[in-house]
């Protein structure tokens, strides 16, 4: 891990009577692409906007470099922030919007010239320099609203939802080409977004928020395969869910009963007597045939739909008390081993290590 940048100690934000942030602590790294991942109103982008000094705290501590900025205003910090809207200058040039910045801080007017050309160079837009926002693409404008951020050198750059006004494909594209850029300048990126797999292709780490607090701080991987709460384990991805009794927790192992049947499962972790045990829609696989079945770890149902989604195809299965499960398996279509009927039944099974035990919440 590289050395902190910047840390929220104890970090609370009323607006009014209402509390959006309740005691949020956070470490900051250098070099590092963090993202604050979370439903609307959970309280990341006031997170980012107290690290931009666009608001203030309401009680706690933002220290950067080891140097509190409560009371700094925004020009004085060394961040900056591009905005969901990008707010580029529309009567200016793509040159002159991204020189602004420097020019406010009266930086010689060749010095002005060879940074500019540097940031266009790494967007890819030194042949629009001339050019208006107006007459450039979605995708376009928000990498001169990034080069506009960057060329001022800023410790850590604030993306608020950034890439959410583009459509599917570009805003994949730019997940690629943001990441990259973040690598290759070794800047601080803090990123805000709502969309799960956003996060968890672009992120070093991730800081899942619901309700003002913060759920789990991880990688992408440890929050996805380790969630530490059924919102976690809800909000990233898909996942299957099943309300367990607990009938025994000794040795490591966690015996549990759902639909009268009893799984013995690995478990290093406190459990409520009403328990969650946790599958993701990829660790099922699915058998027509009984002998098939390679676990004593398994479900049985009814076929009730299949989802075609190109290279996956998504089963959905219907148990005897109703519950549907959801299993994901890739989609050949030379083998007609992934031929099924509606209405069939079907032996679901997983290995040991796959699921996630959690206490109910």
């Amino acid at each position: 891990m590289n050395s902190k940048l910047l840390t929220l100690q104890n970090i609370s934000k009323k607006f009014d009577d209402t509390e959006v942030l309740k005691n949020i602590n956070l470490d900051i790294y250098n070099g590092e692409f963090l993202t604050l991942l979370g439903p609307s109103g959970c309280g990341k982008t006031t997170i980012l906007r107290l690290i931009g000094g666009f608001d203030s705290v309401t009680s706690g501590d933002i220290i950067m470099n080891e140097k509190n900025i409560n009371s700094l205003p925004p020009e004085k910090r060394e961040t900056n922030t591009v905005f969901q809207s990008y707010a580029l200058f529309p009567h200016m040039t793509i040159y002159d919007n991204i020189a602004f910045g420097l020019k406010m801080k009266k930086t010689p007017k060749d010095k002005i010239d060879i940074e500019v050309k540097n940031v266009l160079e790494m967007v890819k837009l030194v042949e629009h320099k001339d050019k208006k926002p107006s007459e450039l693409s979605g995708g376009q404008q928000q990498r001169v609203a990034i080069a506009r951020a960057i060329v001022n050198k800023p410790k850590i750059l604030l993306l608020d939802e950034s890439l959410s006004a583009l459509d599917y494909k570009l805003r994949k594209e730019m997940q690629i080409e943001l990441k990259s850029l973040q690598r290759k300048l070794g800047i601080t990126f803090l990123f805000v977004t709502h969309d799960q797999e956003e996060a968890l292709s672009m992120s070093d780490r991730i800081v899942v928020m619901n309700n003002g607090n913060i759920e789990q701080i991880g990688t992408p991987k440890e929050i996805y395969e380790e969630p530490k709460s059924l919102f976690v384990a809800k909000f990233i991805g898909e996942a299957n869910t099943f309300i367990c009794k607990l009938i025994g927790l000794k040795n490591e192992r966690a015996k549990i009963e759902y639909q009268n049947k009893i799984f013995d499962l690995k478990c290093t972790k406190e459990l409520t007597k009403e328990c969650v045990l946790l599958i993701r829609p990829e660790d099922f696989r699915v058998e027509k045939n009984f002998d098939d079945v390679k676990s004593d770890n398994y479900f049985t149902g009814e076929l009730q739909d299949v989802i075609y989604k190109g290279t996956t195809i998504d089963l959905l299965i219907t148990m005897e008390d109703g519950n549907i499960l959801r299993a994901s398996e890739f989609y050949n279509e030379d083998s007609d081993a992934l031929l099924y009927e509606i209405g069939q039944k079907l032996y679901l099974y997983w290995v040991e290590g796959w699921e996630v035990l959690l206490s109910h919440e």
